[in-house]
């Protein structure tokens, strides 16, 4: 049997990312139910509500954001207030500030925009309400007379009639009238409730109001005559009152369903309201007869302790005006899309999806089921969340611990029933069927904080936990059945102190035979199943160890410690194997991926690492948060990995080293492609089309030859100006880049001076508008300064060099020359006719062609040293001058 090679994965690459967008405060939602806008904490996050995840993100004002509006009749302009007073106007197309004004003396604290978007109302603090021209940015009233802040604020839906109403924490509503511009009237005062008004709604046809309070009573006014015509008590503090509509399918479902019988009022018109509040739960109310037509049985709200402080309740609802669904939004920051559905003759609300805004600091989570496509995660929070990967949604909440769970695992049974065990602060573990969503078990007899916990890896009837007692506990799940309608106690199998400090992690073998227990007294130790009776103990570390596993293939234990190493051992004799150093803080996980060839860490520094267990090597170091990383979990099948820590962001992960591998091949037959253009436009001649290949290639080699090849023609000088205006700004700049490193090299610095000047005669001319940085013009001034100074130095040394040349009277002086020739001409004359006088005509003739020969060597002598001077000083005068028009270039 030919066994398949193992392929090594080289990088993963995050493709999804669950991060917080609501830490609590004012929300808006578009109206066609697209998106919303959530205040986090100084910044607003812009969410797709189909996926659930974060599109946009705008960056506030440093201060937390106090109220939040949407344009009506454009979805792209939305209002901000925040606590620094400032009212800003976004356009959400390009996510800048259009404009901002000052709005209150205080914070703001309400923000209602009227149906034509013409008109923006604001309710401060101060206790005074303004009402402003979008467009212009002034304010057109302001209306004051409430003792209090003033939190609650709407504009009458109908817009033949600008009426305004507010709602302040001293009880009262007020109604101002919008079209008395001067004398700012205030149409009623409604003193009905005895706490803070929390919520108003106008009826369909615009002649009742509808408000509630904290005083858990609901008031019912006439807009007629401003007379109170019910009020109806509802038991609870009330946040949100929501009118439902004729066409709405909440009215359908209330039609078709039965209620129990009530006298109705006929000065009282028929209203049914949705109310949410302290209770958690949503609540249908009928107008005319003053009853509750519906009331959720339970409320998909978790609460799991009795403390009355830990209750919590919906803060905020709205019905979607497109989809007509019910939007509620909990104190927890947790936002519920709820349906109506009818069944049996009865109504019921159908919990269609769930957000999550804030997940807090994640401790532990897992991959659920066969495929893999839920996430079960343990935040610092009494619940378990499960996520669906698909749609970054939260599936549903498993509730039942008292305390904040501290870890988990999941697995799927030899019944096919997928399990999860949970670990928490009340010293408990509970089991957990996902089919039920229910526990289906629960285990005591932990005296602390339970730490650790993992399911047996090949029978799956047992699990083993570890606590701050210092214990290890197996637990066996014989007696849990599908059938099991109540909570069963599990009995623990067997039990062993097993370290001095409290234990961090827990890992099964493969072959459900051993155990290995991480603590915080920098050991582990290694138990034998199911007696718990000691193997070996791993020592060598030199902090605590916050993760154990076993390999997959080999019989070696892998261990992460607070003292940034990791460790491989040996389970034989408990031996250290490896040891890995990198990371720069605690390693708090580690787990093994490709059969054991390979595994992935992650520690306090918020960094994730790919390993090679063969080379000892880290191979890829990502960095995707920024705070610890306490989770970690990789999927069976799939190997995709899942991060999270305390940004309270979750990473997924997925092998791209089959992408990678792809797009640099692809990469690579494209770069050989263009680099066969390159060589086909340097043989036409084509030097702007070579420019441009050259500069996509990033090549500045190539790039340089051309130029070189360039500056050999004689038309040089057009030839890069051409080249030079074709280039677009990125180009552009990119070549400033590569000439400012070619000025610093003496060899070719004159080419460097060469395109500069080209660059400067362009940018003159203004044909390229580009703003070159500062610190490119310096890196080249700085260069070009030297070069200039060495070449004057050596202009002054080539002077030095013709004086004691003229002075050895190699050269002489240019304009002497001339004169110098005519005098010994004229001396030689003379000295010839005294000599031939004295000799014989036979040697006279001789005479003369020696005299010859000296005066036509002593010209050759004198033509060549004129000839060299001269063409030394003209090519420094030409040095000169090229120094001069490089001078004025670049000034």
């Amino acid at each position: 049997m030919e066994l398949k090679k193992i392929e090594l994965k080289k990088s993963y690459k995050s493709v999804k990312s669950l991060e917080q967008f609501y830490t609590g405060g004012p929300y808006v939602v578009a109206s066609d139910g697209s998106f919303m806008v959530c205040a986090c904490n100084e910044t607003l996050k812009l969410v797709d509500l189909s996926s659930s995840m974060i599109t946009s993100t705008i960056e506030g004002d440093s201060e937390p954001v106090t109220a939040l509006a949407l344009n009506p009749d454009s979805n792209n302009i939305l209002f901000s207030a925040s606590h620094s007073r400032l009212i800003r106007v976004w356009d959400l197309s390009t996510l800048k500030c259009l404009r901002s004004w000052k709005g209150h003396e205080g914070p703001v604290m309400g923000m209602a925009c009227d149906a034509s978007g013409g008109l923006l109302a604001t309710s401060g603090a101060d206790g005074k309400v303004r009402v402003w021209d979008v467009d212009g940015g002034f304010c057109t009233h302001q209306f004051q007379g409430h003792k209090g802040v003033v939190a609650t604020i709407v504009f009458h839906p109908h817009p033949d009639r600008l009426q305004l109403f507010s709602g302040g924490d001293d009880g009262s509503v007020r109604v101002w009238d919008l079209t008395q511009k001067t004398k700012k009237k205030c149409l009623a005062k409604l003193e009905k409730h005895q706490s803070t008004v929390t919520s108003m709604a106008i009826s369909d046809d615009g002649w009742t109001l509808i408000t509630a309070g904290r005083d858990k009573v609901v008031n019912l006014c006439n807009l007629h005559d401003y007379s109170c015509l019910t009020t109806i008590p509802t038991l609870e503090s009330v946040e949100t009152v929501c009118i439902i509509g004729s066409e709405s399918p909440f009215a359908a479902c209330l039609a078709s369903s039965k209620h129990p019988q009530a006298k109705k009022r006929s000065d009282v018109p028929s209203i049914n309201f949705i109310t949410v509040g302290e209770r958690g739960l949503v609540r249908i109310w009928s107008s005319d007869r003053a009853l509750c037509l519906f009331e959720q049985k339970n409320s998909d709200i978790t609460i799991s302790s009795d403390n009355e402080d830990s209750k919590r309740g919906f803060i905020s609802a709205l019905i979607l005006p497109a989809s007509q669904e019910l939007l509620c939004v909990t104190a927890d920051q947790q936002f519920f899309l709820y349906y109506p559905e009818e069944s049996e003759g009865s109504m019921n609300l159908f919990l269609r999806k769930r957000f999550v805004g804030y997940n807090e600091e994640i401790a532990d989570m897992k991959f659920l089921g066969d495929d893999e496509q839920f996430l079960a995660v343990a935040t610092s929070v009494e619940q378990v969340r499960v996520y669906d990967l698909e749609s970054m949604s939260c599936s549903y909440v498993l509730s039942g611990h008292t305390d904040v769970i501290l870890c988990l695992d999941t697995c799927v049974s030899s019944s096919g029933r997928t399990l999860i065990v949970t670990g928490s602060k009340d010293n408990n573990v509970r089991l957990w069927d996902c089919e039920n969503k229910a526990c289906v078990g629960v285990g005591i007899g932990h005296m602390g904080a339970v730490g650790a916990v993992t399911f047996s890896k090949k029978q799956r009837n047992f699990f083993v936990s570890g606590s701050s007692d210092r214990t290890l506990k197996v637990w066996n799940m014989d007696s849990v059945s599908g059938n099991n309608e109540e909570i069963i106690t599990l009995k623990a199998k067997a039990v062993v102190a097993a370290h001095d400090k409290d234990i961090n992690s827990l890992a099964v073998a493969p072959t459900d035979s051993l155990v290995c227990s991480g603590s915080q007294d920098r050991t582990a130790c290694i138990w034998r199943l199911p007696d718990l009776v000691s193997v070996v103990t791993l020592k060598g570390h030199k902090r605590g160890i916050w993760s154990v596993e076993f390999s997959p293939v080999d019989p070696c234990v892998i261990t992460a410690s607070g003292d940034k190493t990791i460790k491989i051992w040996a389970i034989s004799d408990g031996s250290c194997l490896t040891t890995f150093e990198g990371h720069t803080s605690s390693v708090l996980r580690a787990s093994f991926l490709t059969r054991g060839t390979q595994f992935v860490s992650c520690g306090a520094g918020g960094l994730v690492k790919l390993w090679t267990v063969r080379t000892n090597e880290c191979i890829a170091t990502y960095d995707q948060h920024e705070d610890k990383i306490w989770a970690l979990a990789i999927g069976k099948k799939t190997e995709m990995l899942a991060t999270g820590g305390g940004d309270a962001v979750i990473n997924l992960w997925h092998d791209s080293t089959a992408l990678d591998k792809e797009e640099a091949f692809r990469k690579e037959e494209e770069c050989v492609l263009r680099s066969q253009e390159l060589k086909n436009a340097l043989i036409d001649a084509d030097y702007n089309r070579a420019i441009q290949i050259a500069l996509e290639l990033r090549r500045p080699h190539d790039l340089l030859d051309i130029f070189g090849e360039i500056n050999r023609e004689r038309d040089a000088g057009d030839l890069i100006g051409k080249a030079l205006e074709a280039l677009s700004k990125e180009k552009f700049c990119l070549l400033w880049e590569y000439v400012r490193e070619w000025n610093t090299k003496p060899k070719i610095y004159h080419i460097a001076q060469f395109i500069l000047s080209q660059l400067f005669k362009i940018l003159a001319t203004g044909t390229v508008k580009i703003k070159v940085g500062e610190e490119l013009l310096e890196g080249v001034s700085a260069y070009t300064r030297r070069h200039f100074n060495r070449l004057d130095r050596l202009e002054r040394e080539s002077f030095i060099l013709d004086y004691i040349l003229a002075s050895m009277s190699v050269i002489e002086p240019e304009g002497n020359e001339e004169k110098f020739e005519n005098k010994d001409a004229t001396l030689s004359t003379a000295a010839d006719s005294e000599q031939l006088s004295e000799i014989a005509p036979t040697e006279q003739d001789q005479h003369h062609e020696d005299i010859k020969e000296k005066k036509s060597s002593k010209k050759r002598k004198l033509h060549i040293s004129t000839d060299v001077a001269g063409k030394k000083v003209k090519g420094l005068s030409d040095r000169a001058k090229c120094l001069t028009h490089c001078t004025s270039s670049l000034k």
